[in-house]
């Protein structure tokens, strides 16, 4: 009995000597005790992906040398390992763009017809826009440059236009001198408005109104009598020689020889030049080719006035002597006119063109 108790003791005193193990949080099992093969939990979504790219873009103007837009210029953008290039052209405002672009080296190789093409290299970075200064095109060297001239017969109308506006003191018309010494030759209809509105203007009407005064007063063609019925015949034939002669000498014939009816203001030189080139003027004229040539028109045109109106001259002043007097009459009023125009017209006529020599 003493000797079960004996061991008894011996052996609680053996098991209170012995350390006791560490104790182990139950959520924690020591790293020793981890599977090997454990792998570590997935990263979360929420986290930045720094490998995704934002699509970039690219754009620009296409200009000359003098900044002008040049609409429809071709753009090719090429991309290394990338096919087919990607084209575009530019608008009336020379812009182009490419959009939705992958970030990377590329080339863009601008044309257009009549200039020398251009490359461009460059690099696209994730979300970036790419806007290029304006891209300058250089004419191509064997390029001639052309302009555009407006038709012969638009620039005439305007020159028309500017001396139906030539009025002496403001009222007088002055159709028939132009001050542009290279004015452009007029076609036929050209010719026959200006001879109507010369002749249908209401001082050209007062002025043969005018003559027939004077006439009747002086009693020329006595044939027509005296009082309205008097006056009227005066009138009618003084006006019938304008619009005979202004028609034939200044329209109709002009058209059919090609020649031009009106006087080429000269306003330099010395004052005998200028005088002998009016002079002249009555039996010469410039042609539609520009050149100066007898004046077949205007002398053409008088004596076919001269025998026109023996058709209404009182019987007593007709005949071939009336129309060959009258047509030298004529031709004697055109140069004492055209001196006129040269030394004293102008003077007096303050709308005229402003391509003109200076008197």
């Amino acid at each position: 009995m003493r000797r079960s108790w004996i061991l008894a003791g011996l052996a609680a005193t053996v098991f209170f000597a012995l350390p006791l193990p560490a104790q182990v949080q139950p959520d924690a099992p020591p790293v020793s005790q981890l599977p090997q093969n454990s792998t570590p939990p997935p990263a979360s979504s929420n986290q930045p992906n720094h490998s995704q790219q934002t699509p970039a873009s690219i754009s620009g103007t296409v200009v000359d040398a003098t900044g002008a837009a040049i609409a429809g210029a071709r753009v090719v953008l090429m991309r290394e390992g990338q096919s087919p290039a990607q084209e575009v052209t530019t608008g009336q405002d020379g812009i182009f763009s490419f959009t939705s672009l992958a970030p990377g080296p590329y080339t863009l190789t601008i044309s257009a017809t009549g200039f020398n093409a251009q490359t461009l290299p460059g690099t696209l970075r994730s979300g970036e826009v790419d806007a290029d200064p304006p891209i300058t095109l250089a004419l191509a060297a064997n390029v001639t440059e052309v302009q555009v001239v407006a038709p012969r017969a638009e620039i005439a109308e305007g020159e028309i236009k500017a001396q139906e506006k030539q009025l002496v003191l403001g009222f007088v018309p002055n159709f028939y001198v132009t001050y542009v010494p290279d004015a452009v030759p007029l076609n036929a209809r050209q010719k026959f408005e200006l001879a109507w509105k010369s002749t249908t203007n209401p001082v050209t009407i007062l002025l043969a109104g005018a003559a027939a005064g004077i006439e009747q007063a002086d009693n020329a063609f006595s044939g027509y009598g005296q009082g309205a019925p008097g006056y009227f015949r005066r009138f009618g034939a003084s006006y019938g020689d304008t619009v005979t002669g202004t028609f034939i000498g200044s329209a109709i014939l002009p058209s059919l020889l090609k020649q031009d009816p009106r006087y080429f203001y000269k306003g330099t030189g010395t004052a005998r030049s200028r005088l002998l080139y009016a002079l002249a003027n009555a039996v010469i004229c410039k042609g539609d080719n520009k050149r100066w040539q007898p004046n077949y028109s205007a002398i053409g045109g008088s004596f076919a006035a001269g025998g026109i109106s023996n058709l209404y001259y009182p019987a007593a002043e007709r005949g071939v002597q009336n129309t060959v007097e009258n047509a030298l009459i004529a031709i004697g009023e055109s140069a004492a006119a055209n001196v006129f125009q040269e030394f004293v017209v102008k003077k007096f006529t303050p709308s005229v063109s402003k391509r003109h020599p200076e008197s």
